[in-house]
């Protein structure tokens, strides 16, 4: 059960990974779109700006459950290279429970901000005045999904020989 668990969330970061790179390669289409809009035709534009910003803040959240599932972030090894396996492994345990805790934190005050601003009606500060709840999806899926990421690791930790 443990293993399917694993499975299912290291897919499940995947899949969040494949949109997260579709956002960017829209906000980048965008801008084209945005720059070929403004100096060729000479016309304003109203939601270009708003939706570049929102996707590709959306494509952080959304990837970043991935980048922890492949090792992406960066670190540094020097402490790893000098302590024993048994050691690196603690190491490693303890800083997985400290960035789930932080990552279960950032889930609850999101969704908090996400319930909100649903329920609320609230919209965005810019032209575009699209509802606030949209832009603001991708944090409490982002953070719950690398919070689950976080368990999966640990337990991939704890059934490491």
């Amino acid at each position: 059960m443990i293993q399917k668990f694993i499975v299912n969330v290291d897919r499940l970061s995947k899949l969040l990974a494949v949109v997260s790179v579709l956002l960017l390669v829209a906000a980048m289409l965008v801008v084209c779109q945005l720059i070929f809009i403004r100096y060729v035709f000479r016309s304003p534009t109203i939601w270009h700006t708003d939706f570049v910003v929102y996707a590709a803040t959306a494509s952080i959240f959304l990837g970043a459950p991935y980048v922890l599932l492949t090792k992406g972030h960066v670190g540094v090894d020097v402490i790893d290279m000098l302590i024993s396996a048994r050691t690196k492994k603690r190491l490693h345990f303890i800083g997985g429970l400290a960035g789930l805790a932080f990552c279960f934190g950032m889930f609850i005050a999101s969704a908090i901000y996400f319930t909100e601003a649903l329920h609320g009606g609230w919209e965005t500060p810019g032209v575009w005045k699209i509802p606030l709840w949209l832009p603001t999806l991708p944090m409490p899926l982002g953070f719950g999904l690398l919070s689950l990421q976080y368990v999966a690791e640990l337990l991939k930790l704890r059934t490491e020989a």
